[in-house]
């Protein structure tokens, strides 16, 4: 259905615009989600929707409907919007030939309501049976779709994906105090195992114990894979963003090939790893997925570009264009992977003789993201001292610069892991990072 719909979308654009591009999605999702240490609501979606990208007069017009009866209003919204839309500067690709990225696991369309409860309850048993003190929550989720693009340039694919992903928090409250921790996990397949989430949930509880007390001060701070993504990737990406290439607001314009953190830093951008949730075939926009190195050895290497955005920069898109139905594609990064170092954590832990781990963080303020700025609450961090785990710290703040802790590391962690399907990271050890502790 998908294909004929699509097929005849683009058979009714092609009559009124200069180019044109259809992007069809049909997904199901079925959400277990628990509450209070026991399962609370399983429900079920269906979306079906479909997005007309077209070039009228040299400018780009877009529409999107989740309506599948009437394709002529999309393509007039689409014609309407072009009248003001931004100046084209691409032309949707041709034919192409796509790497095999395997993503779809069809025994995720038969995870049955009974097995995913029972996973999560496996997990809420787990937990409490380690700690009554803690109230658990979260969700087992299942769900499966297939993407279809077709463009009157000839370009075209068609590729199914499937997901399953389990997400569980722990809170102890203990007066006015109140902890959390928090693990999950992202594949294509269904799962059985949960004995990771567990221990990883366990591991915050016991390193939670006690309290611990910090000075305000620069100190060897440690930043789990769950707080990578704020303080370090967050900042690189939007340097390395296209856009902020073109418009000239990086500060990496102009550095590429030079070296801009420590030689053990690498970040690659690699959407043709099989059986990742993330990974693609192609982009959004038809362009071939491929390893794209962003940071190697310390060295800045490729901005990442979408088809307008490279027309833009008079650079050639990376295929990272990125979309939802309802949005234009922008530049993105698809499966994000930080090369491990050599040191394990507790061997990372045993060499600071006075610092902070710092697990989760409560938003990442960013003053000046574009520079690498960071300035963000701790929302679970523990202190180390003499190389051994002393207690949780409270009210709590890390500042600094993604580029100069990365120029100050003391060792990148040798025991990397997945987060949300996309990001692939080990524990980050920065020699000197401005903690501020409240009195």
């Amino acid at each position: 259905m998908a294909r004929a719909t699509a097929e005849e979308i683009l058979d009714k654009a092609r009559r009124v615009a200069d180019q044109a591009e259809v992007f069809f999605v049909e997904s199901t999702s079925t959400p277990v989600h628990f509450e209070a240490n026991r399962v609370k609501a399983a429900d079920s979606h269906e979306t079906m929707g479909a997005a007309v990208r077209l070039i009228k007069s040299g400018r780009v017009g877009f529409s999107s409907t989740s309506k599948m009866d009437d394709p002529d209003a999309l393509i007039e919204a689409a014609l309407d919007t072009a009248q003001f839309g931004p100046e084209a500067r691409f032309a949707f690709p041709g034919p192409a030939q796509f790497p095999d990225v395997p993503v779809y696991d069809p025994s995720v369309d038969g995870t049955t309501l009974e097995g995913m409860i029972a996973l999560g309850q496996e997990v809420v048993d787990a937990v409490r049976s380690h700690s009554d003190q803690v109230t658990v929550e979260g969700s087992v989720s299942a769900s499966s779709g297939t993407i279809t693009l077709l463009n009157t340039n000839g370009g075209h694919f068609r590729y199914s994906r499937s997901g399953f992903g389990l997400g569980f928090e722990g809170t102890v409250i203990r007066g006015e105090d109140m902890l959390f921790v928090f693990d999950g996990k992202n594949s294509i397949s269904p799962m059985t195992d949960v004995s990771g989430i567990v221990a990883s949930i366990i591991r915050q509880l016991d390193w939670a114990k006690e309290s611990a007390t910090l000075q305000t001060k620069s100190m060897p701070v440690v930043f789990m894979p769950t707080a990578v993504p704020s303080v370090i990737i967050g900042p690189l990406l939007s340097a390395l963003n296209g856009k902020s290439a073109y418009q000239g607001t990086s500060p990496l314009v102009g550095r590429l090939g030079e070296r801009i953190v420590d030689e053990r830093f690498s970040l690659t951008d690699d959407a043709t790893l099989p059986r990742i949730p993330s990974s693609r075939m192609s982009d959004d926009e038809g362009v071939a997925s491929r390893r794209l190195p962003l940071v190697e050895r310390g060295v800045a290497r490729n901005f990442i570009y979408d088809l307008q955005t490279a027309g833009l920069a008079g650079a050639e898109s990376t295929g990272s264009g990125e979309r939802s139905l309802g949005s234009l594609p922008s530049p993105s990064a698809s499966v994000l992977l930080v090369d491990e170092g050599d040191a394990t954590l507790d061997e990372l832990i045993a060499g600071i003789d006075e610092g902070l781990v710092v697990e989760r963080l409560l938003g990442a303020g960013h003053g000046n993201i574009l520079g690498g700025d960071f300035n963000a609450n701790v929302l679970l961090g523990f202190k180390i001292e003499k190389g051994q785990i002393t207690g949780r710290v409270k009210d709590t703040m890390v500042t600094g610069n993604a580029y100069r802790a990365l120029s100050d590391l003391i060792a990148i962690g040798s025991e990397g892991r997945w987060l949300g399907g996309g990001l692939y990271t080990p524990a980050i050890a920065c020699a000197n990072v401005a903690v501020a502790a409240k009195a």
